[in-house]
């Protein structure tokens, strides 16, 4: 093997976020910037030579092109062997599950989620473990730390490997397995899901629609719902991956999703109707003209998993992020398991997965997952939910207001505030930050505020401390209003408000979520100065 020693230098913005590292296309097309950070991965993760890697996207722009640079580097590396997704293409999910079963070594993902694509779009990559879920902060700061003194890389030149055939291929002296990047995740699904029931829910004449946003989901939902399933063709709407995701925004909320939202919605509208994301992580879910809030959902398929073969003998426990509603917290008191609030990131769930603590997890960010893999998944959501109706023979709107009667129904929303200069998001911050204390008990009308925090959490498993993860207030009957910046845009500052009401009367449980959040939002503006410090009259999304 010809090792070459490429001299190069640092760049300075190379810190990965919660979900790695993600820039516009033309930052990672500079000269060694993708090596730079490909080369820090590998020094900082400690690999033994001859150790396995999986690799694969989302199938955004530029994927294919860093794929090959990744081969070629990680056979410099001293990697053996490197499973790949055919075309590069592996949602997210599946990259976690290849990861398991295949006992790599860890694996690469490219992916920028649900941001937009294209040559002048976003990119991302991160690194996930051996676990196959993302990497703990312990190894992120390592890479950083690794960019900000890198002088060279390890590189061989060689002729490009052909992802589009699926087989072994040598790359110098590295083995180049390019897989089938559906066929592992699918047989995952079939040993969780009754299989057979969902059949005969669709040969019964029920209807459904997933839009898979011309993302990475297209292959995996055709193949599963249409081919293993039984579902009628043209169930699965926009199925071809595209580099740009089809000029859309590849993110399924009541926004984004607005041609499935009207189908949804439609006079003569599908029983069930679901989106996916970018890389095949987050979940949409509606019924006939209805919408499943994301936090309302885990709660649901929590009070439900017995329904569903791999968890029929129950849960371990439920974890959520702290920005999303109590509402599974609720289950899980019925149910008499732990809930864990824990700070955005799969990562935190990871842990507790790995110690058997938690078996379902969720984000308000439309991300639910269990187990089965350390990544959310959105397809399996939809196959849950699925498995769901397949047994209770009821609609997606019954069953979730026999939720609501039972445990109380946790009216909820977010308000994305996208492309806010970063100073004045900062500043917002700050200002409620440095007022903890004169609103604390102080009261706006008949809401009473208990307490204000930064979120901090102490991982039970080991011991580490995530502080600043968000600004909490909140009030005397358990309602919540919450101020987070985002990491997962590339321009600007995604500011998130959430917030929350807890009714138990089901009488009122046929609210508007805004009109019965409408006391909170206007307090929000008011602790914050929302409006005066960001210019913004309304907000980018509400979901």
């Amino acid at each position: 093997m010809n090792i070459q020693i490429i001299d190069t230098k640092p760049f300075a913005d190379q810190k990965p976020g919660t979900s790695g590292l993600r820039k516009k296309v033309p930052v990672f097309k500079q000269e060694h910037y993708l090596q730079n950070f490909v080369q820090s991965i590998f020094d900082s993760i400690g690999a033994p030579p001859g150790s396995a890697l999986t690799v694969g996207g989302d199938g955004r722009y530029f994927n294919r092109q860093a794929i090959q640079i990744i081969l070629k580097m990680a056979a410099a590396n001293r990697f053996s062997r490197i499973l790949v997704g055919k075309d590069g293409i592996l949602s997210t999910p599946a990259a976690s599950c290849v990861i398991r079963k295949h006992g790599t070594f860890g694996g690469i993902i490219l992916s920028a989620s649900h941001n937009p694509a294209g040559p002048s779009g976003d990119f991302g990559i991160k690194y996930n473990t051996s676990n196959g879920g993302p990497a703990p902060e312990k190894v992120t700061d390592a890479i950083f730390a690794k960019t900000k003194s890198i002088s060279q890389y390890k590189w061989i030149e060689v002729p490009d490997v052909n992802l589009g055939k699926v087989g072994e291929q040598t790359l110098d002296d590295m083995i180049v397995q390019v897989i089938d990047p559906v066929s592992d995740y699918a047989a995952l699904m079939e040993s969780i899901f009754d299989f057979d029931a969902i059949r005969r829910l669709f040969f019964s004449g029920f209807k459904m629609k997933f839009d898979a946003m011309h993302a990475v989901t297209g292959p995996y939902a055709v193949e599963i719902l249409q081919k293993r399933l039984g579902a009628s063709a043209g169930t699965v709407m926009n199925a071809v991956p595209l580099e740009d995701f089809g000029g859309g925004h590849p993110d399924p909320n009541l926004t984004y999703a607005h041609d499935l939202v009207e189908i949804a919605y439609g006079k003569d509208g599908p029983d069930f109707a679901a989106a996916s994301d970018g890389d095949g992580d987050r979940n949409m879910i509606l019924g006939k003209g209805f919408f499943v809030n994301p936090s309302d959902s885990l709660a649901v398929l929590a009070a439900n998993a017995t329904l569903v073969p791999a968890y029929k003998k129950g849960l371990a426990g439920i974890a959520r992020s702290m920005p999303t509603s109590a509402a599974a917290d609720r289950v899980a008191q019925s149910l008499g398991l732990a809930c864990f609030e824990t700070p955005t990131g799969w990562k935190f769930f990871g842990n507790l997965m790995d110690a058997g603590k938690v078996t379902l997890c969720g984000e308000e960010s439309f991300g639910t997952g269990s187990n089965h893999v350390r990544e959310k998944d959105g397809l399996w959501a939809v196959l849950f939910w699925l498995n769901i109706l397949a047994v209770k023979h009821q609609s997606v709107e019954t069953v979730m207001r026999e939720h609501w009667n039972k445990f109380g129904r946790n009216f909820y929303s977010r308000h994305d505030y996208e492309g806010i200069p970063s100073e004045a998001a900062s500043g917002l911050m700050k200002h409620v930050t440095e007022s903890f204390a004169e609103l604390t008990g102080k009261k706006f009308g008949k809401h009473e505020i208990r307490f204000c925090d930064d979120f901090s959490y102490t991982d039970p498993v080991d011991a580490s401390v995530s502080s600043g993860q968000g600004i909490r207030i909140i009030f005397v009957d358990g309602s919540r209003i919450i101020f987070r910046l985002s990491g997962t845009g590339t321009e600007g500052a995604t500011l998130r408000l959430y917030l929350e009401a807890y009714e138990p009367d089901p009488a009122r449980h046929n609210l508007d979520a805004q009109e019965a959040l409408s006391d909170f939002i206007t307090i929000a503006s008011q602790i914050s100065g929302l409006r005066e410090r960001t210019g913004r009259e309304r907000p980018t999304v509400i979901t």
